[in-house]
């Protein structure tokens, strides 16, 4: 049975619509190819201006860690303990009191940046004078999942791609025989909102993120599970990728089918390539060590970080590294407790990222990018434990030409909210991209009749967070 696009309805109707009425019910399939280049393929493109940088390993960390008890150290909430805070603090929760709640845990001041990080994390107090630290960041939601919806796609709301989609649709890949988009999460379980986190929306289905296990087989489904004789593998993949572009002869435009033919031939390329990239035999003894794989606590999170700069020193471009499964920064009832348990898992993996990264000198060209989705209260809840916070937390950056040492940004007294050099979700989509050569404006894709772009800018005005930056910003 022959099938026709809307396209081709409209064009055999005889309706006799015209050229503005068919733009206007077509929406973005109207739009033409020099108003936008539409990309549905890996090969590497251009950038909008010159740059060094060439991944990003984004290191999730769903829960919504505690500035006030990392990053973010407040003499006044220890002053002022018990005490209501002076403004009133929004109530999320019945159990949340207006009670202001010090920090449990001792800071210390590290490096010649002075900068101040808590007792939960002695591993990256170390490497302090090679980070970025944003104080100042502030949200929209105050719900993990559209918290992590907006961290990831600049709306709180699902149907827009991710940070990862957007930049592999804008730059292609590296490496032919890998995706361009890796996702590393933990075996066990996904983060709250799942597969969502790596969706490519409305973007072409090639550019979402591809996911990679940790334990067992890396690649799921790469390899047939009964061997086959030598030549045969290569020879049903011959004829499939012919019966494909036959089909896909007849159906152009069509994103999934395109992306499904992209898959295909490569995890054709990926049997050979996955494996060997994958394989941490041939890493040393002190590098796994480096990473903590020798400890059963920080193994799982370590190995993932492991892989993460294996994948982008094969020429992956984007790189998700996740968490434990749903919210293990979320410490509602017992914050020293539950700082014990994730501080722990994902410290040591995060900071050895980073040195082996400098080691090798892949850190000018990579952008290590920590952050939750929100931060936390400065008053209590269940005693010892903070309810959500939209209105201040705390990132770090490290490479991609970031400037190393640099502590950005001020909350007020009690760590509540933003109050100097505000930096929001967008801004740090938009710079992200700045870094990788692309003006998050001219990244465009059409879509229900307007140009979506990755930090949603006529919407949010974002802009170019320069001041965390070594190189000149170019028209942010």
């Amino acid at each position: 049975m022959m099938q026709f696009s809307r396209r081709d309805i409209l064009g055999l109707s005889g309706f006799g619509l015209g050229q503005i009425a068919v733009a206007d019910l077509l929406g973005a399939d109207a739009l033409s190819d020099s108003e936008v280049a539409i990309h549905n393929d890996l090969r590497v493109r251009k950038t909008h201006f010159p740059s060094n940088v060439k991944a990003v390993i984004q290191l999730v960390q769903s829960g919504g860690p505690s500035q006030m008890d990392l990053f973010d150290p407040k003499p006044q909430l220890t002053r002022m303990a018990g005490k209501p805070h002076p403004d009133g603090v929004e109530i999320h929760q019945p159990n949340n009191v207006n009670s202001l709640l010090p920090s449990p845990l001792k800071f210390r001041k590290y490096g010649e940046c002075g900068m101040d990080v808590s007792e939960a994390l002695p591993h990256l107090s170390t490497i302090v004078d090679d980070l970025c630290f944003v104080r100042s960041m502030h949200t929209e939601h105050n719900n993990h999942l559209e918290g992590l919806n907006m961290l990831l796609t600049c709306k709180i709301f699902p149907g827009r791609p991710v940070m990862g989609a957007w930049i592999s649709y804008a730059l292609g890949s590296e490496n032919k025989n890998l995706p361009a988009y890796v996702v590393l999460r933990d075996p066990d379980g996904y983060a709250v909102g799942g597969k969502q986190l790596w969706a490519n929306a409305f973007l072409p289905a090639l550019y979402q993120g591809v996911e990679f296990s940790t334990r067992g087989v890396p690649v799921h489904h790469l390899n047939p599970a009964t061997p086959l004789p030598p030549g045969a593998q290569r020879a049903n993949l011959d004829f499939l990728a012919k019966l494909n572009h036959a089909h896909h002869r007849v159906r152009p435009g069509e994103s999934e089918l395109e992306a499904r033919i992209e898959n295909f031939e490569l995890a054709a390329r990926m049997q050979l390539e996955a494996p060997k990239v994958l394989d941490l035999s041939s890493e040393t003894k002190a590098t796994k060590k480096l990473y903590g794989l020798d400890n059963p606590a920080t193994a799982k999170y370590g190995k993932r970080c492991l892989m993460a700069r294996r994948l982008v020193e094969s020429g992956v471009r984007f790189v998700q590294v996740m968490t434990k499964p749903l919210q293990p920064w979320d410490h509602h009832r017992n914050i020293r407790t539950g700082m014990a348990d994730i501080a722990v898992e994902t410290d040591i993996g995060s900071t050895a990222l980073v040195r082996d990264l400098k080691a090798r000198g892949l850190l000018d060209s990579t952008i290590v990018m920590w952050a939750g989705e929100f931060g936390r209260l400065p008053t209590t809840q269940n005693g010892a434990g903070r309810d959500h916070n939209r209105n201040a937390f705390t990132v770090w950056f490290a490479g991609g030409g970031f400037k190393a040492g640099l502590i950005y940004g001020e909350t007020d007294e009690f760590g509540y909210k933003s109050v100097v050099n505000r930096v929001s979700v967008p801004d740090v989509i938009a710079t992200v991209c700045h870094q990788l050569g692309l003006d998050h404006r001219q990244v465009q894709y059409p879509h229900s009749g307007r140009l979506e772009t990755p930090s949603d800018v006529t919407v949010t005005g974002a802009k170019v967070a320069g001041d965390l930056l070594t190189n000149r910003v170019v028209d942010g």
